[in-house]
């Protein structure tokens, strides 16, 4: 798995129809600055509207997954999706000219060939992975539909498909390794079953259909008749069942193809979660249903986990020990108030401060019941969040951090001599001439004791 970021080197157009609404639609894959996510665009529409790839603007799951934001709306986003997450995209805007993303040839392997035409480039930040400590789950008994999430250091899928057919019967399929995805996953199209083709086109759906962009399987008998009546509607000459039990316009890919496509499609829907993932996916007769309310799950069990305590392991080796930090923070005694940075990327930093009966304030602080003063939590914030601005500079140490002010400071429970801090600062905004605002927050084992929002500078020495 990538530790960096992705987006393209260059933008790569596509153009083909709808398969549910026919309509002619040329699509664009644009390359996207760091942490932009992926998103698609409206241009078709006034104001030219973005919609984000988000679980919780999806609005419809009948035929494929849809998302819509005040008004606009883009549907079948899922075989664009999972090429995506298959090549490691991270940061991409999607403009398209139309309603709906091209059906292509009904897997997404064209794709990915275009992605890879155009050229993939890493860039300076790391992938923040969604990376959970237990399971999530969906089912829908009813349906007989069950799908998990189970906490892995990797990404894997497997799924399972029975539709009690004889022709297609119980299927598996696994993705391990992405560099497997290409190959394995991406060239296995969507199908539907014979007996759905008419019902669909009486609901106005697969308007952009035809016997090139899908597999169609019999799982019953049918007449002559009602195969030239398929002829016909497809504009196709001949129409024959073969022996494998699809129609004759196409030989499958795999001996699995549909497990393969549903595999496909649970890794484009779960994209909807706005971030990489870390876990291994099992899924036993998953649609795009299933497959959004699992994105929903994690995206709601991963908001719960970044308000908890982060880890903190005394044993693991510090990124800086505190001779590493005064060189860069060259505050002196009573002042040096952090003792380690645990983690830190392009938008985040932990760093860690023990509590001692020692520190001086306590002599006179609340003599006999010694707390630590509230002002000198927010220094030892300041003083982590001021490593992490630091370090957004090629040459930190011809630069002051200055602490500016700070937004709705809630102290929460006292600290004590013998407590540990571990403290989290986070960036909320881009950093614009030298002002970074951070959220900051301060735990002692699992309590949160105080949180705030942090105003600092980064000013370069005279």
């Amino acid at each position: 798995m990538n530790a960096k970021q992705q987006t393209l080197k260059d933008s790569v157009k596509f153009s083909g129809k709808g398969l549910h609404t026919g309509a002619a639609v040329n699509l664009t894959l644009n390359p996207a600055e760091i942490d932009f996510g992926i998103k698609f665009q409206r241009i078709d529409l006034e104001g030219q509207p973005i919609i984000e790839a988000d679980a919780d603007l999806v609005v419809d799951v009948s035929r494929g997954t849809t998302i819509e934001k005040d008004g606009a709306r883009v549907s079948t986003i899922e075989h664009v999706l999972s090429a995506l997450v298959g090549l490691q995209i991270d940061n991409i805007l999607i403009q398209l000219d139309g309603p709906e993303v091209p059906i292509m040839d009904g897997s997404a392997i064209a794709f990915v060939e275009g992605i890879e035409k155009a050229g993939i480039i890493e860039q300076n930040a790391f992938r923040d992975y969604i990376e959970l400590d237990h399971a999530v789950y969906y089912n829908d008994p009813e349906r007989e539909v069950e799908i998990a999430f189970l906490p892995l250091d990797d990404y894997r899928v497997t799924v399972m498909v029975d539709y009690n057919s004889d022709v297609l019967g119980s299927q598996h399929a696994t993705l391990n390794e992405f560099a497997d995805y290409k190959k394995e996953i991406s060239p296995c199209r969507t199908f539907c079953f014979v007996h759905e083709l008419e019902f669909l086109l009486s609901q106005g759906l697969i308007k952009g259909g035809d016997l090139d962009n899908a597999v169609v399987v019999v799982d019953r008998s049918v007449k002559q008749e009602d195969l030239d009546r398929l002829a016909k509607l497809f504009g196709k000459g001949d129409v024959q069942v073969k022996e494998d039990g699809c129609l004759n316009n196409t030989n499958l890919r795999f001996k699995n193809e549909p497990a393969r496509h549903k595999l496909l499609d649970v890794m484009g829907d779960l994209a909807l979660v706005g971030k990489p993932i870390k876990g291994q996916i099992l899924a036993a007769r998953p649609g795009h249903a299933a497959n959004v309310e699992l994105a929903k799950r994690i995206k709601k069990a991963y908001k719960v986990k970044k308000r908890t305590a982060p880890k903190y392991d005394p044993s693991q080796k510090p990124l800086l020990t505190t001779s590493e930090i005064y060189k860069a923070l060259p505050h002196q005694p009573p002042f040096q108030l952090v003792d380690k940075i645990i983690y830190l990327d392009h938008k985040s930093v932990i760093g860690v401060k023990n509590v001692s009966i020692a520190e001086p304030y306590f002599m006179g602080h609340f003599p006999g019941n010694p707390v630590m003063p509230g002002v000198l939590q927010l220094e030892t914030m300041a003083q982590v969040g001021g490593i992490f601005v630091l370090n957004t500079v090629d040459d930190p140490e011809n630069y002051w951090t200055y602490f500016l002010g700070v937004n709705e400071c809630k102290f929460r429970k006292p600290v004590l001599p013998g407590d540990t801090l571990v403290i989290r600062c986070e960036l909320l905004a881009p950093i614009k001439r030298g002002i970074a605002l951070m959220k900051s927050e301060a735990f002692v084992g699992d309590t949160l004791v105080c949180e705030t929002e942090i105003l600092a500078n980064i000013t370069r020495k005279n």
